[in-house]
């Protein structure tokens, strides 16, 4: 568990500036339904669709964290459509904290709704702290996800040695600076592991306070990186989730 003196509210003022907010959505959940909100960029590129978990909901982890946020609008300027979803008993998501394993099917309602959506798009898994924890549990359990990004694994707090690894690409992002989950213990995890992830190091806290913009700008870089390398796909797509 994270400390109880440590928070991940992000949520505030500080936000309204930001353009990343498109349609309210209620999703079945396997515990009653899930709040959601998404992104659309004004044309999709790439043929794929972001799903982002947020942090630790028993310390006030929702979908406006500010680094879940920024997730958001690094995939819309990407070309890549985004929702949000608040977890089981999060804001006016049904259900009640369940440590990760109900979270997890929470996660796979929500991969099944965005499939049947955009039948034959890929979807981009993406979550912070515990957001990344469900993340890298549900990886493994759906056919369309194409890309696992991984922000702060607190590999310090679960257990993730018992998960296999992801066989699609994957970025991890980690602060050098983190206090809650260190950045040696999340490198000791990475070294077991028979794939290795893209990783992104930034001199940042777990909050990544005054870290938002770098982390938003390496992880673009990063990305256009690796598919110049691989080739883009060239689809081009007008932005709804009806």
């Amino acid at each position: 568990m994270l400390p109880i003196d440590r928070s991940h509210l992000y949520d505030g003022g500080e936000l309204a500036s930001l353009e990343c907010v498109g349609q309210r959505v209620i999703i079945p959940g396997p515990a009653g339904v899930l709040e959601g909100i998404t992104a659309c960029p004004d044309k999709e590129t790439r043929g794929a669709v972001a799903v982002i978990l947020h942090p630790h909901p028993l310390y006030g982890g929702t979908l406006n964290n500010k680094v879940v946020h920024y997730l958001s609008r690094t995939c819309n300027q990407l070309g890549i459509p985004s929702l949000r979803f608040n977890f089981r008993g999060v804001g006016e998501s049904g259900g009640v904290y369940d440590d990760g394993r109900g979270e997890t099917e929470d996660c796979l309602a929500v991969l099944d709704w965005v499939q049947e959506r955009r039948p034959g798009f890929d979807i981009w898994l993406a979550g912070f702290s515990f957001g990344a924890y469900v993340a890298y549990r549900s990886v493994h359990r759906h056919p369309r996800i194409s890309r696992l990004l991984t922000v702060a694994p607190p590999v310090n707090l679960f257990d993730f040695k018992v998960l296999p690894a992801p066989s699609c690409p994957w970025t991890l992002i980690q602060g050098e600076l983190d206090e809650l989950v260190p950045a040696a213990s999340v490198e000791n995890w990475v070294d077991t592991l028979p794939v290795q992830p893209r990783k992104i190091l930034l001199p940042a806290d777990h909050f990544f306070h005054g870290q938002l913009n770098a982390l938003q700008a390496a992880l673009l870089q990063s990305l256009n990186d690796e598919e110049s390398e691989i080739g883009a796909r060239g689809l081009c797509r007008e932005s709804s989730f009806s």
